[in-house]
């Protein structure tokens, strides 16, 4: 049975594209955007914005809007707004990380659970490279094997809070504690994690945080958040004349402001969904609670309407794992079946979705991988009963 205090119906009703008719189960690429988001763009862009740093109106409307992007995002992930880091996306943000953090001489853990965005920016730094193993029946990424990865020479360990694909949850915190007693920083891919429940970088031990706002109904910015001082330890390549404080040295280029702004907005979204009291950060984890609550109901619906169905095949079964499900249907390609989901208004991707290792240590990569079907917090029944149904025809 779902949840019946999550307000399903209310939260679907700020969403304008959900009224299309699509059952969008394509959240783990990209969430839809509610109003309130797209309105925060569009007011910003009427208001007149100027770069930042400048002394006329314009030039503070941006200043203003930067300042509390970086609030925002500490708030939703329980960092500091000094230590926020924004740019285009995740993967831009990571080579640019990597580049500054490591580097040849040292040593750098990746696992093959990860969305390649964390791994290959880091096996590219001319660092030694050791890989953590995912047992590919499971999906779990066993946290033993850290003690004989990590050593006095290992930099940085760069793992995923929850996996794009499969949605397994490794034990993070277990995982930094090794890193840390090495000496180690921790670089914490939660761009999957981060829409499917509350985060608390701190308790993850995640010297690094990185998300993108898009995969949580904002546009498409992304951002590393770390403790200023760490940041300041880091000198990574600049230009000569830009700023040289600490989070504007890692960020190139100039912002999008009226994004940011929505950024800030989709944050904002998040702590409202449902009723409750207190600052933005309580209320986020409040609500945030409420969604994960509901979205793993609907995923237990959706689970075990797919592993019932003889035809059809499911990869991963972690013990702890985000509301995504990875799957093939016998004497079809991927691509087929989202083709065919498609025409029924259901929408699902297919193909390796970036997760390049973990695909192939299932031996499923060469032959296209599977169908990903995932909800966030706008899902409900009905869009879990069009892609059962539409499975169950390819019988």
């Amino acid at each position: 049975m779902l949840p019946s205090e999550y307000p399903i119906k209310q939260v679907r009703a700020t969403y304008p594209a959900l009224s299309d008719g699509h059952a969008y189960l394509d959240g783990a690429a990209g969430t839809q955007v509610p109003r309130s988001v797209i309105e925060a763009i569009a007011t910003a862009y009427r208001s007149g914005l100027g770069n930042v740093g400048g002394a006329f109106p314009a030039s503070h409307r941006s200043d203003a809007i930067v300042a509390a992007c970086r609030a925002a995002v500490a708030d939703l992930v329980g960092g500091r707004p000094g230590g926020v880091i924004l740019g285009p996306n995740m993967t831009t943000l990571t080579y640019r990380l990597a580049r500054a953090i490591a580097g040849p001489g040292d040593e750098v853990v990746v696992s093959r659970l990860d969305h390649d965005a964390n791994v290959r920016p880091w096996t590219q730094t001319g660092a030694t490279v050791r890989w953590a193993e995912v047992d590919p029946v499971t999906g779990e990424l066993p946290v033993e094997q850290y003690a004989d990865l990590v050593n006095e020479r290992t930099r940085v360990v760069a793992v995923t809070a929850a996996s794009n694909i499969i949605g397994t949850r490794p034990d993070v915190p277990a995982i930094a504690e090794i890193a840390h007693a090495a000496g180690a920083l921790v670089y914490v891919d939660g761009v999957h994690a981060t829409p499917h429940g509350p985060v608390d970088m701190r308790a993850l031990g995640a010297d690094f945080y990185a998300t993108s706002a898009y995969k949580w109904s904002g546009p498409h910015i992304g951002a590393v958040i770390a403790d200023p001082a760490l940041l300041e330890t880091l000198r990574p390549d600049k230009l000569a004349p830009s700023s040289d404080t600490v989070p504007e040295r890692f960020e190139t280029g100039t912002s999008p402001f009226a994004d940011l702004d929505g950024v800030t907005a989709a944050v904002d979204h998040l702590a409202a969904m449902v009723p409750g009291t207190g600052n933005r950060r309580e209320r986020l984890l409040n609500s945030m609670a409420a969604a994960e609550a509901y979205e793993q109901a609907l995923f237990a619906v959706l689970v075990e309407g797919l592993e019932t169905m003889p035809h059809v095949t499911t990869y991963g079964k972690p013990a702890r794992r985000t509301a995504t499900v990875y799957f093939n249907v016998a004497g079809r390609t991927p691509h087929q079946v989202a083709e065919h989901l498609a025409k029924l208004g259901v929408n699902v991707w297919h193909g390796h979705n970036y997760a390049w290792e973990l695909t192939g240590a299932m031996g499923i990569r060469d032959a296209g991988g599977a169908v990903r079907a995932g909800l966030v917090h706008y899902n409900d029944r009905s869009d879990v009963d069009r892609l059962l149904d539409g499975v169950a025809r390819l019988e």
